[in-house]
């Protein structure tokens, strides 16, 4: 019993800052759009309860922070599989494929 307890626990401890970060980025775009809309006193707590619920879609939400994540690391990886096939192609080693693959990847 007490090993299922400690296991319930562990589980919500690992899964408490994914949730955490989702509704911080909710409250980030919240007190942006009260900002733009310049609300204040009673009308900011009342539109801040209505946009903090989970049916709520803010206006200014481009793109996720999720999707702007991933996009980078795919735009790296790209760069990254181009230079190593450029790379190959001119059959470097050593010192030359490091300087090679260094440039490549910065420009």
């Amino acid at each position: 019993m007490n090993k299922l307890i400690i296991l319930a626990c562990l589980g919500l401890a690992v899964s408490a800052p994914v949730f955490a970060g989702a509704q911080q980025d909710k409250m980030k775009g919240c007190n942006q759009e009260a900002k733009s809309d310049a609300l204040k006193g009673d009308a900011r707590k009342a539109f801040m309860s209505k946009c903090l619920k989970k049916d709520y879609v803010l206006k200014n939400a481009a793109a996720p922070a999720a999707d702007v994540a991933q996009a980078a690391p795919a735009k790296q990886q790209d760069k990254m599989k181009n230079c190593n096939a450029d790379a190959a192609s001119k059959a470097l080693k050593g010192e030359e494929r490091k300087a090679f693959m260094s440039s490549c990847l910065k420009g």
